[in-house]
């Protein structure tokens, strides 16, 4: 069975629009998604109802639960609480159904995935060899998943050893040794210097990981930001994946 795990999507339709068509050439059996679908970007009605339609399965994300008030926006950074609530005024009925839908942990084929942590499922960064072996301490799957950071990000705890670290794009990975812990990257709005969108592709059947980056046109989600009147900000990050 091949997966395509997505993650981080804030609304981000350019972005997810390309990742979408490369979908379309890889064929995967199902795709996952870790969650922040909206948040930071100025499509979030056609991002929820494209991700729903394609997703088996998909988690909650600290931005998805700001926009419908499942958090305090006093505990988000001032540009994203100010996307938050502008989110909260557009979306539509729909969408927000479907976000109050969502959890920020879930599990599939014995896989378990959460949006930050299995500590804190909604605000943990796993950046850290102290939070990836606590993530594994608490958790039982050979794969864990995780997003939240924006960063891709491929460890192993092999023989009370953890290793590995940044997944660049293009990184292909063997995991039928030892568990790991995965994180896909962002689709809509990348931190790792690489302005790409940025997914995982699975197989489960041979324990096989290939980290996917698909460009896509930033220009297109600027003009959209700065004609929404969000923060010039979450615009001028985006050309190099910041």
């Amino acid at each position: 069975m091949r997966v395509a795990v997505l993650s981080d999507i804030h609304a981000n339709w350019h972005a997810l629009e390309a990742v979408l068509a490369d979908l379309d050439t890889e064929q995967p059996d199902e795709v996952w998604c870790l969650g922040d679908l909206v948040g930071y970007g100025p499509q979030p009605n056609r991002c929820t109802t494209e991700t729903r339609a394609r997703s088996a399965i998909c988690l909650a994300g600290n931005h998805d639960l700001g926009a419908i008030g499942k958090l305090e926006l006093t505990d988000f950074s001032p540009d994203a609480a100010t996307t938050a609530r502008w989110t909260a005024e557009i979306l539509e009925d729909e969408a927000r159904s479907y976000l109050e839908s969502l959890e920020p942990t879930g599990e599939r084929q014995g896989l378990q995935m959460y949006h930050g942590s299995p500590r804190d499922p909604v605000w943990e960064y796993v950046l850290s060899e102290p939070a990836a072996r606590a993530a594994l301490e608490l958790t039982t799957s050979d794969i864990v998943l995780v997003g939240h950071s924006h960063i891709p990000i491929a460890l192993r705890l092999l023989d009370g050893t953890i290793a590995g670290g940044l997944a660049k794009g293009g990184s292909d990975l063997d995991l039928d040794q030892g568990r790991w812990l995965l994180n896909p990257g962002s689709v809509g709005q990348p931190r790792d210097g690489d302005a790409r969108a940025a997914y995982l592709l699975l197989d489960l059947d041979t324990k096989h990981a290939h980290f996917r980056r698909v460009p896509y046109d930033v220009e297109a989600t600027q003009a959209e930001i700065r004609e929404n009147g969000l923060p010039e900000e979450l615009a001028a990050r985006l050309a190099g994946g910041e």
